[in-house]
This record gives structure tokens, C-alpha cells and sequence, in this order.
């Protein structure tokens, strides 16, 4: 997992066989920005967001005005895809590793520091009109060091998770609140690395009742070299404050282990995430967690190869169906886009791409963004024409 983090800052049940590339994907895959670590940012880490005009929104790690990293928005013209930065970083609040999160106009997003020390590790910004306002600073051994996306309620509160600091050193989960100019964060949780889980690596959902979920790389269990597997969590508000629930503690076996991607849930309740590692076949899972009577059951939807599963979270279609990316699989061993969709009762595991490293890209940080039409798009952390990564998408 380190390893994976250190690429993209600087840059059973279910079991089934792949099948060649869905058909219904007639346009095929094509680059549609190469970045050149210029104006246009370089190593876009993360998933890309489609706002209400149809424009993906982005966080690229360097390259700007400033060598700091960029926010960019592409939008598609007549003449193709166009990028424009919408904020340049200038490296004193940290350079933006992580995704953006758009609300009521503004984009929310996690910045690292390059130096810790012990001391500041980075920052929460909320970016409007091309103007930064600086939400928080991080401090590792306080809350903690940030890490995913931040997830905002309908009040305007964001919530996030550190990976590593905190109270005891395993992170912590914690929310951020407007008061007046300026913000108040409250520790809702910080993991001890034991039955509760430690070291999240991806941001928090939020379901319609407020209640959140992530999932933490580490802890649960005595596996995985004695730092545990990897755990499913869910806090919820209550009169007293917050309840922490672990929902599911990883094996490191058929199940998977170390959960570095984020969760998604469906109309119904279900939450989807997959795996980075561990399985019947050695390149993490894909998995369902579904309520049931007051509790949760785990099922595997597919198991992957290679030797580093999906590290952003999944994505889901109108008809059901999961997409997401592989950071290190396909042919070529510099990852790959996949579909897993429901077929007879069972989960049907179909490979749309693989990437190779040269002008396609290689090692997609980030995850699948789908548009209207059903068109998927996503980053890649290098390769293409400049070798600072790659837009790309798959068309219908």
C-alpha cells in the first residue's frame, strides 16, 4: 500500500472468469488530454468529478503556475476536449494529492505536504471563483494526516479521515464545520489499529440519514504480517455524539484484504468497494456488503489478478453495473479498466482495457466517472506523450 501512495503523490463467491471487451463500448478508448507538467498540471492522482455542465473536474499533484499542482476543469467542444486550470497552487497550503468534491458552487479538496516533521502534514481548501479560502491545517500528530476525498453533508460540513497521526497514531475520522469565517473540526473517531481498523486511505460516503462509511487498510484482525486486513466501518450521529461500528473485518483471504479503495452505496442500501490485495487470485476483490436485519453480509462479486488491485472507488451504471480500475493489472502489468455486472443470479467480470504505459497511460489512480450518456472516463499517473499521465475515455 505505501508503495501505491508514494506512485500516485509523486505522481470465494462470486469467482469468474474475464471476457473480452463489452461490446456496447463501440467507440472504444482514447486519450482525450495528455499532460505535459506545464499550465496544464502533471500526475493527476485521482478520480475525476462530472459537474452539472457536463465538465470533469480534477486535481492534478504538479506542474502550474507554480510546480505546486493544479485544479483543472475540461469541457468538450466541438473541436474536442478542452483544459482549463481553475486554481493553481503555489505549495504553501501543500500540493493537491487527492480528488475534488464539488457543493453549492465550490470545490472542496485535501492537500499534502511534501515535508512532515512531526508537525503540519496539510490542508483542507475550498476553491470559488479561482479563489482558495484555507479550511484547516493538519497536523500529524493531532488529527492526523489527510487523505481521499472530503464528503460534504447538506449543511455545508465536510468529513474526511486521516491516514496515519492522530491521538493514537492509526488515523482518525473527523468533521469540519463552518462557523462564521472560519471552521471547527471535531475528532469523531481515531482508529487504534486493532478490532476498529487503522490507516484509511480513501475519503468517506454519506447515506441520506447522515450516517458514514469508509473503510481502514489496516487492523481488524492479527493477519496480513500482523497489522490486520483491513476494516468496514460506519459512524453514526446520535444524541450523545458518534457511534462507530466495524461492519466487516478482512481475512486476507478469499475475501481480499487491505480495502485501499472508498465505498460506494446503491438506491438500496448496498455498499460496493473492492480490495487491493489478497483473494483467491492474488489481485484484491471486488465485494458487496448488504444490510440484513440489523446486520451485514459480505459477498465476493469477482476476484482479481495481477498484483495491485483498485485503489479509488467503484462506480455504478442505471443498469446496475460496476466499473472500476486496477492499478496494477492487464497485459502489461500498468493496470486496467474492468466492468463486473449482474448475469443470472451471479457477477460477470468483463476486462475493457488494458493500459501499457507508453501513449494510453499507465497506472490509473484514480477510478471511472460515467457521464449521461454512459461514456467512462478516468487519469492515469503517467505515460502518454509527456509521460505526467493521461484524461482518457471509453465511449459508447
Amino acid at each position: 500500500m505505501r508503495q501505491i501512495i508514494s506512485v500516485i503523490g509523486s505522481a470465494a463467491v462470486g469467482l469468474l472468469a474475464s471476457s473480452p471487451a463489452a461490446p456496447a463500448f463501440a467507440q472504444g478508448f482514447n486519450v482525450i488530454h495528455n499532460f505535459t507538467n506545464g499550465s496544464d498540471g502533471g500526475v493527476p492522482g485521482y478520480s475525476l468529478v462530472l459537474d452539472k455542465k457536463g465538465d470533469l473536474v480534477g486535481a492534478a499533484s504538479q506542474g502550474g503556475a507554480d510546480q505546486a499542482g493544479i485544479i483543472f476543469r475540461m469541457a468538450q467542444k466541438k473541436s474536442g476536449w478542452s483544459l482549463k486550470p481553475v486554481y493553481n497552487f503555489d505549495g504553501t497550503a501543500g500540493q493537491p494529492e487527492w480528488g475534488v468534491t464539488l457543493h453549492k458552487g465550490s470545490i472542496y479538496t485535501n492537500a499534502s505536504y511534501v515535508s512532515v516533521f512531526g508537525g503540519a502534514c496539510g490542508s483542507a481548501m475550498q476553491i470559488a471563483h479561482g479563489q482558495a479560502t484555507l479550511m484547516w491545517t493538519y497536523t500529524k500528530k493531532v488529527d492526523g494526516c489527510p487523505t481521499g476525498n472530503l464528503a460534504l453533508d447538506k449543511s455545508g460540513n465536510a468529513y474526511g479521515v486521516t491516514q496515519s497521526g492522530g491521538p493514537n497514531g492509526w488515523g482518525a475520522v473527523f468533521e469540519l464545520s463552518p462557523s462564521g469565517s472560519s471552521w471547527t473540526e471535531t475528532i469523531l473517531h481515531a482508529f487504534a489499529g486493532e478490532g476498529d481498523g487503522g490507516n484509511p486511505y480513501s475519503g468517506l460516503i454519506i447515506d441520506k440519514s447522515g450516517n458514514l462509511y469508509g473503510a481502514a487498510t489496516r487492523g481488524g484482525n492479527s493477519g496480513c504480517g500482523g497489522y490486520g486486513c483491513g476494516t468496514l466501518f460506519e459512524l453514526s450521529p446520535s444524541q450523545s455524539g458518534w457511534n462507530y461500528t466495524a461492519l466487516y473485518a478482512f481475512g486476507g483471504g478469499d475475501d481480499g484484504g487491505s480495502p485501499v479503495a472508498g465505498l460506494m452505496m446503491d438506491k438500496s442500501g448496498n455498499l460496493y468497494g473492492a480490495t487491493e490485495s489478497y483473494g483467491a487470485n492474488g489481485g484484491g476483490t471486488v465485494f458487496e456488503l448488504s444490510p440484513s436485519q440489523g446486520n451485514w453480509n459480505f459477498s465476493v462479486l469477482a476476484s482479481l489478478t495481477g498484483t495491485t488491485g483498485p485503489v479509488a472507488a467503484l462506480s455504478m451504471d442505471s443498469l446496475g453495473n460496476l466499473y472500476g480500475t486496477n492499478y496494477r493489472d492487464g497485459a502489461d502489468n500498468y493496470g486496467s479498466v474492468f466492468e463486473v455486472s449482474p448475469s443470472n443470479g451471479g457477477w460477470t467480470y468483463t476486462d475493457l482495457y488494458d493500459f501499457t504505459g507508453g501513449s494510453d497511460g499507465g497506472y490509473p489512480g484514480g477510478g471511472v466517472t460515467l457521464d449521461a450518456e454512459g461514456n467512462l472516463y478516468g487519469t492515469t499517473v503517467l505515460g502518454g506523450a509527456d509521460n505526467y499521465g493521461v484524461v482518457w475515455e471509453i465511449g459508447k
